[in-house]
Formats: structure tokens, C-alpha cells, sequence
């Protein structure tokens, strides 16, 4: 196992920049997970570190070795892609023992790990099938098989999940969980799934058109957004944003250009007047007989929870409700998100304040 330092790792293609000076510590044994929207440069700095894509400036560390220049087979790294990248035509057995084959190992050191890793995995029944006679869950068994034989410093995975369906990818996050928590082995995970991220990570790196936004314990981002960009991508429905100037005062509140009043536990410091974006989770905002006025706009209930969109104060908001809603389209509701758990953003820059 081994740390794995980033330091102003950049990347052009030709005049185009793509990673725009990024710095992340990777802590030894750490699970990180590098998120955002497509082509926000993830998929290509997990490239970088597995040395499959040339840096155009800064450094990369594996343990104590700068690698920038050094091939990917000599890096102690293994990668598990998102389209498994079996070989059709070898069994379990030999798709998970090939690259200890090309580096000349014992053959009773490879049936060892083999097994080994076939053990941890649940695949010692599939060791004599061929990649065509397995579930897409079971090829992404295998993918990650071929690498725990490798017995590698660090993992990479580059959105593993992305092509099985919603009820395996549950299952197979639980099984990358513990597989980590099992061998602890140093892992950089890419995903554009928040909720994967939120689940999985000891430590999430939220990044945007090449730079990081934040960097963070999944509950920590979630928690204390650093700006608008991180809070409408961290949680699951997004956050809810209105504008409006601070009112400072005893109640403080956000008063909105059409007159609704959304209450504050405290203005931030010197922002009487200030134009400010209004953060509200849908699952913060609760029922409450001497809220807001809600038109209902759609009602959909998922058995557990209720989602319901409403029309407050000239917005739309998505509310997630625990109770029961009988309220149907065009009735009205009374709404208060929490003032304790809201976040308020400068309406100019998008960064938190307070």
C-alpha cells in the first residue's frame, strides 16, 4: 500500500486545458473518490495517476516515487474499467491470473492468489467459465479479481458501476465497500454518482471543468457546502436555490424579489441588504401550519418518503416529506425549511458565507 500525492497536475490537449493545477493527498489505505458532471477532467487525472495519459506539468507520487514518467506497468498500480476488459476467450481463472503469467510468477504463486482472490469474491464456482457465461455483475467480480491478484499498492477504479442496473449496483457498492475495508488497500474511485460517492468515500474531491471545488468526508460536504456549485451537487434531490437580500434582525430572514420571507438562525456578519443565493434541502423543509402558502404543483410518493414539488414565492421547490401527503396538484400546503440546516451563498461569487 502507499500514499498517492497530486501537486498542480496539469493537462492540455494541444491549446485545450483540461486539469487546471489540481493538488489532492491520498492518504495510504485511504478510499477517495473524484466526482463531478461529464468532462469535468476525473476520468483523466485517474488516467494520469495510472500513467495511460501524459501530465503537461506538476507531479504525481505513489509512495515516495515521483512516476511521473515512469510506464504503467512499472507503477504497482491495478485498474478496473467500467467495461470490465475481459478476455473472451480465457476462463475466470486465467483472465485473473494473466498478468501474474506475463511477469514470469510461479504457478503454485498464481493458483494461491487466484484462489485467494476467488475466495474473497465469491467466484470459486466460476473459475472454468469463460466471460460470455457470467452477469454483468459477475464480469465486474472478475475485473476486480484480476486486480486484488496483482496485489497492487494502489486501486484505481474508473466508474466500474456505471453499466449494471440500479438493483446490482447497490449490491456491488456494498462489496467494493468491504472488499476496501478488507484489504485496505489505497484506492482513487471515479464516479459522476453523487449518491455512490456519499456512500462509499473516506474522502470525496468534488471537481468542475478541471479544478477542484472541495475536498472533504462525504458528510462534511453535505454538511457545509464551500459553494453553490458543490451544494447543488451534493445530496439527492438537489438543493433548492432562491435569491434574495439578507434581512437582518430579530427574526433574520432572505426576503425574495416577490415578497416571500424565508427565515435565517442567525444573518451572516455584515450582510443586512447583501444579494445572496438560499440554500434549502428538500429533506430540511418540513409541514408547518404557520409556514409559507405552497401551491402543489406534483405529487410523487416512493413508499417511504413523498416528494412534492411546490410553488412558493414566485419559485419551485422540491420538498421530501416522511409524512403521507394527501394534497393533490393545485391545493395548497404550508412549508418552513429548518433555519438551522439552510445555507446562504454570495448571490456574485457562489461562495458560502458564514
Amino acid at each position: 500500500m502507499a500514499s498517492v500525492g497530486i501537486r498542480d497536475v496539469r493537462k492540455a490537449f494541444g491549446s485545450t486545458q483540461v486539469i487546471h493545477g489540481v493538488n489532492i493527498d491520498i492518504n495510504d489505505g485511504e478510499f477517495v473518490i473524484l466526482v463531478g458532471p461529464s468532462g469535468c477532467g476525473k476520468s483523466t487525472l485517474l488516467r494520469m495517476i495510472a500513467g495511460l495519459e501524459n501530465i503537461s506539468g506538476g507531479d504525481i507520487r505513489i509512495g515516495d516515487r515521483v512516476v511521473n514518467d515512469v510506464p504503467p506497468k512499472e507503477r504497482d498500480i491495478a485498474m478496473v474499467f467500467q467495461n470490465y476488459a475481459l478476455y473472451p476467450h480465457m476462463t475466470v481463472a486465467d483472465n485473473m491470473a494473466f498478468s501474474m503469467k506475463l511477469r514470469g510468477a510461479p504457478k503454485s504463486e498464481i493458483e494461491a492468489r487466484v484462489n485467494k482472490a476467488a475466495g474473497i469474491l465469491g467466484l470459486e464456482k466460476l473459475l472454468d467459465r469463460y466471460p460470455r457465461q457470467l452477469s454483468g455483475g459477475q464480469r465486474q467480480r472478475v475485473a476486480m479479481g484480476r486486480a486484488i491478484v496483482r496485489d497492487p499498492q494502489v486501486f484505481l477504479f474508473d466508474e466500474p458501476l456505471s453499466n449494471l442496473d440500479a438493483k446490482l449496483r447497490v449490491q456491488m457498492r456494498t462489496e467494493i465497500k468491504e472488499l476496501h475495508q478488507r484489504l485496505k488497500t489505497t484506492t482513487v474511485y471515479v464516479t459522476h454518482d453523487q449518491i455512490e460517492a456519499m456512500t462509499m468515500a473516506d474522502k470525496i474531491v468534488v471537481m468542475h471543468d478541471g479544478i477542484v471545488e472541495q475536498m472533504g468526508a462525504p458528510l462534511e460536504l453535505y454538511d457545509r457546502p464551500a459553494n453553490l456549485f458543490v451544494a447543488g451537487f451534493i445530496g439527492s434531490p438537489a438543493m433548492n436555490f432562491i435569491r434574495g437580500k439578507v434581512r437582518a434582525g430579530a427574526p433574520a430572514s432572505v426576503v425574495t424579489d416577490a415578497g416571500g420571507a424565508f427565515p435565517l438562525a442567525i444573518a451572516p456578519q455584515g450582510s443586512d441588504g447583501r444579494p445572496v443565493v438560499y440554500g434549502m434541502r428538500p429533506e430540511h423543509i418540513h409541514l408547518d401550519p404557520n409556514g409559507l402558502p405552497a401551491e402543489v404543483v406534483v405529487v410523487e410518493p416512493t413508499g417511504s418518503e413523498t416528494q412534492v414539488v411546490v410553488r412558493v414565492a414566485g419559485s419551485e421547490l422540491v420538498c421530501v416529506f416522511r409524512e403521507r401527503i394527501t394534497a393533490g396538484p393545485g391545493e395548497t400546503i404550508r412549508i418552513s425549511p429548518d433555519p438551522k440546516l439552510v445555507h446562504v451563498f454570495d448571490a456574485e461569487t457562489g461562495k458560502r458565507l458564514g
